[in-house]
């Protein structure tokens, strides 16, 4: 599979579903992209972005 960064807007639903209180499950589905591509975002951000 050929590696595509997250857009804009997919972090900002992200930093949004997550604040909320969703499951890493629960986002990855609504962003369309893997769980696994949601746990790296979460930790690589968490510092700078509060998530």
């Amino acid at each position: 599979m050929k590696y595509k960064q997250l857009t804009f807007n997919q972090r900002c639903k992200i930093a949004a579903f997550w604040k909320a209180g969703y499951t890493q499950k629960h986002i990855a589905t609504e962003v369309q992209v893997s769980p696994a591509t949601i746990s790296r975002e979460l930790k690589r951000n968490s510092r700078w972005n509060g998530f």
